[in-house]
């Protein structure tokens, strides 16, 4: 709570005075300090000091400069009151101190230091009267069980004075109102009341052997009586740590418990047991909880109890001080559920100094202040508290003076008739006020008055129209609104109109309905309705005429300004369209330019590869997949993309870069010499009557004539087409065509047979431009019971030697050695795709028991580490 000019006076008498003791107390300290075996010099010690010291002073001078340019610079607040506590100037501490409290609520850590620091200086009785003002301060600000805690340890030092210990318990009763319910905090402040009641118990009871009189009986049986009840009561409320307190009240009775307590304790137990998942969340997380806290509240708001509610909102609080949304629904709650004034009004006034940007938090605190009869001078405060609170839009300004003129008008008996009160001059004097302040403080800030559709000045005229009767007043201020741009609007005309119709007269009515005619832009056709409306029942034929005559003329000037906005809108439609057409030309000129270069860089990439294989007598591309050879064989056909995929795992033949084995000491000669074109008869192409066959070797001697020899067995072969390079050098691939397509599937027979020390890929020939989707070969994806799949072998592992493993197991249909093009065992990933370890050779094993095999599998080689798995036939097995 801001401290009033009155608390300033009272906590700063005398602060020369009390400076310079606590400065002479720190010179003391320090010069212990320096009596104390130090090794280094003097000298040395006070060079440092001095150094340090106006190293600090020059800090905090430029903290207090920067506080003199922005107030409200929280850190540096902070960092000042930090550095000067540092310092030990107490003088220029406590009106930091005090100039920050005044602005901003304190934390729970920096009244704990200004309290102690008061508490150190306290001499006399005025001096713990000070401090005692300065704990009301305190507490105040928020709802933390140290500072009661510290607050009732103190006033228990001054027990001795007179009511003493009545206000001791004061205190302790405000503390337990205030902080007893806190679940895990609470029980602190019971027990230190438990305490100070039993030793307050220790003073009346007699000396042992003497007789008590009458009086000290009475007075020993209500002490007593203080403690059972205090007992009694915590043991009602849920805390932690419950079950000890029950133990102890159990012990210290000597008549044991009352009947009522332990059911009393059990109800609280359960409530405990319902709340300690929340507490159980709010231990585990990171400030500021404000999540938990929510969930928390949510319960405890279907739960009912308004103290408990209460609480939990001032536990969230301390932890989310500055978050407005929950200032709000605590001050709701208040407002609409307790309605207790203090407890309301000291709400929203803690509200607002934490969240002063939030314009609801004062708008409320307005209306609870007129809610609860606050005197007019406290709200007319409140509200220029608001005006200087920083709002972040100007429309937050026009609301706020808005909730203002409303109380202002509530204030206003117009019962009176003419004779004007001092609140109706109040009123208009604040009407006047707002529009100049809008106009000006908020303009010069945010650019805009925030009430461009002038709601104040609309709420004016219709006072001074309904209550006021002053007619000429409420026209005053229309003709204002609509020299500030709304003329143009409908809506506006309508509203003065209607303002006119109910307190007005015909004259005034149909003078602003013709003005809206004239002026309107927005719905001419409205305004024009209205006007032939109201002549019906108003007007004379002249009037008739002349409202007809004005409106078509208005509805014509409409018609052709639409038409040329319309003519308008359609021309740049246009030019859209065709700025758009021309982006789209100049891109497909881009595309094709850029397509043509990339066919030359192409053409030059051959070019320079052929001149590199007639430099070096060799040819290292791999066939491609048009059919360059048909030029050879005098087709006439266009070249066609051919699918080429090979044999059992449908593999197409993919780019070479390295020579087959013996390919360079044979290419010296047909470089010389190089192979021309065999003349094959034009013969039409069959692709169902032909097969591809791939990877054969570029120094194969008389390819037409071994594959038709190696072919023949399958049926009449009609004619073999090898595919050559532009200078003669075979590639390594052909197409083989048979009479009779019956013998294409004898041909795909021999895929993987090999040709000069190569396996030979036979695959179907397919025109893909035809099926571009055709795919040879599918693989399975099911498990195949009499498969296995071996790996880890070493490159010398031959087909025999596994096949002599194997057998043992079960009788071997098939063994299949994968292998590279050049026939060579492969290498390949493992089957752990997440493993980067490679095993050198792989084999697939088709038994007729392939768990056997299995459950045999460790024996089988013990040179490397093999391993056996269950085939099921996948992508990764093929590739």
């Amino acid at each position: 709570m801001a401290a009033t000019g009155n608390e300033e006076q009272t906590l700063l008498p005398d602060i020369e005075k009390e400076a310079e003791g606590m400065e002479r107390e720190m010179e003391s300290a320090e010069e212990e300090e320096e009596g104390m075996g130090v090794e280094h010099s003097e000298e040395e010690d006070e060079e440092d000091t001095s150094e340090d010291e106006r190293e600090n002073e020059a800090e905090i001078q430029r903290l207090e400069e920067q506080l003199s340019i922005n107030v409200f610079d929280y850190n540096c607040h902070v960092d000042l009151i930090k550095l000067l506590r540092q310092e030990g100037k107490l003088h220029r501490l406590r009106k930091a101190r005090q100039k920050m409290s005044e602005l901003f609520p304190l934390t729970e850590e920096i009244w704990l230091d200004w309290l102690k620091d008061e508490i150190r200086l306290t001499e006399d009785e005025s001096d713990r009267e000070k401090v005692y003002e300065l704990f009301e301060r305190a507490v105040k600000d928020y709802v933390c069980p140290e500072i009661w805690l510290e607050y009732v340890q103190y006033s228990i030092g001054g027990m001795g004075a007179q009511g003493g210990i009545e206000r001791v318990r004061s205190i302790f009763e405000r503390a337990l109102t205030a902080v007893g319910l806190h679940m895990t905090k609470g029980a602190t402040i019971w027990e230190a009341y438990r305490e100070f009641e039993i030793v307050i118990l220790s003073t009346v009871q007699p000396p042992p052997g003497s007789v008590p009189s009458q009086e000290q009986q009475e007075l020993l049986k209500a002490q007593l009586e203080r403690i059972h009840t205090l007992f009694r009561r915590q043991l009602a409320v849920p805390l932690m740590d419950m079950e000890g307190t029950y133990a102890e009240y159990s012990d210290w009775a000597d008549d044991g418990v009352p009947e009522m307590v332990p059911c009393q304790y059990r109800r609280a137990l359960q409530q405990l047991e319902k709340c300690k998942p929340f507490e159980e969340a709010l231990l585990v997380s990171e400030t500021p909880k404000l999540a938990e806290y929510q969930a928390y509240i949510d319960f405890e708001m279907k739960e009912g109890d308004p103290a408990r509610v209460q609480i939990i909102f001032e536990r969230a609080l301390v932890e989310n001080c500055l978050v407005p949304d929950l200032w709000i629904k605590y001050t709701t709650y208040l407002d609409r559920q307790l309605k207790i004034k203090d407890l309301v009004l000291s709400a929203y006034e803690r509200a607002v100094r934490n969240c002063p940007w939030t314009m609801g938090l004062w708008k409320s605190y307005l209306l609870a202040l007129e809610r609860h009869e606050a005197d007019h001078q406290t709200v007319t405060d409140v509200f220029e508290k608001a005006l200087n609170a920083g709002f972040i839009q100007a429309t937050d300004y026009v609301e706020i003076w808005q909730s203002y003129l409303d109380y202002l008008r509530r204030r206003v008996d117009f019962s009176k008739g003419k004779k004007w009160s001092r609140e109706l001059d109040e009123l208009r004097a604040a009407f006047a006020r707002s529009l100049d302040y809008l106009k000006q403080d908020v303009e010069e800030r945010f650019s805009e008055s925030g009430d461009l559709s002038c709601t104040i000045m609309q709420i004016w005229a219709r006072i001074e129209a309904l209550h006021c009767k002053n007619m000429q007043k409420a026209r005053e201020l229309w003709d204002s609104i609509m020299t500030k741009g709304n003329a143009k609007h409908a809506n506006m005309w309508l509203e003065y109109y209607n303002l006119e119709r109910s307190y007005g007269d015909a004259s005034h009515c149909r003078k602003a309905l013709h003005r809206a005619v004239q002026c309107t832009s927005d719905y001419p056709e409205h305004v024009c309705d209205v006007l032939l409306s109201f002549e019906r029942v108003e007007g004379s034929l002249e009037d008739w005429d002349a409202a007809v005559q004005k409106t078509e003329t208005k509805i014509n000037r409409v018609i052709e300004q639409r038409a040329r906005v319309a003519e308008k809108e359609a021309l740049q439609a246009r030019q859209e369209e065709e700025k758009a057409e021309h982006r789209r030309k100049a891109k497909a000129d881009k595309k094709g330019q850029k397509k043509s270069q990339k066919a030359n860089r192409m053409g030059d990439k051959r070019k320079a590869e052929d001149e590199y294989e007639e430099e070096w007598g060799e040819d290292a591309e791999l066939p491609s997949k048009r059919l360059r050879g048909e030029e050879d064989f005098g087709s006439t056909a266009t070249e066609e993309l051919m699918e080429t995929e090979s044999g059992l795992f449908g593999r197409r033949a993919p780019p070479r870069k390295t020579e087959p084995p013996g390919f360079r000491k044979n290419q010296q000669g047909s470089s010389e010499a190089p192979r021309q074109p065999q003349d094959v008869s034009k013969e039409p192409r069959k692709d169902e009557n032909s097969v591809f066959v791939s990877n054969l070797a570029f120094n194969l001697d008389d390819p037409d004539g071994k594959l038709r020899t190696l072919f023949q067995g399958c049926g009449t072969v009609q004619q073999v087409r090898p595919v050559f390079s532009m200078k003669g050098v075979f590639r390594g691939y052909c197409y083989v065509q048979f009479e009779d397509r019956l013998a294409v599937p004898e041909a795909l027979k021999l895929d993987r047979q090999e040709v000069d020390g190569r396996p030979m890929y036979v695959s179907p020939c397919v025109d893909k431009n035809k099926n571009p989707d055709f795919k040879v070969f599918k693989y399975k994806t099911a498990m195949e019971k009499h498969k296995i799949f071996i790996s880890g072998l070493p490159y010398t592992c031959t087909k025999e030697t596994l096949e002599d493993l194997c057998k043992q197991h079960g009788t071997v249909k098939a063994i299949r050695l994968v292998t590279n093009r050049s026939g060579k065992p492969k290498v390949c990933r493992p089957l752990c795709a997440a493993s980067t370890t490679t095993t050198p050779k792989k084999n697939l094993f088709h038994s007729e028991s392939p768990h056997q095999a299995l459950a045999g599998s460790a024996p089988l080689l013990s040179t490397r580490g093999t391993s056996v798995l269950p085939q099921q036939t996948t992508k990764l097995f093929g590739s």
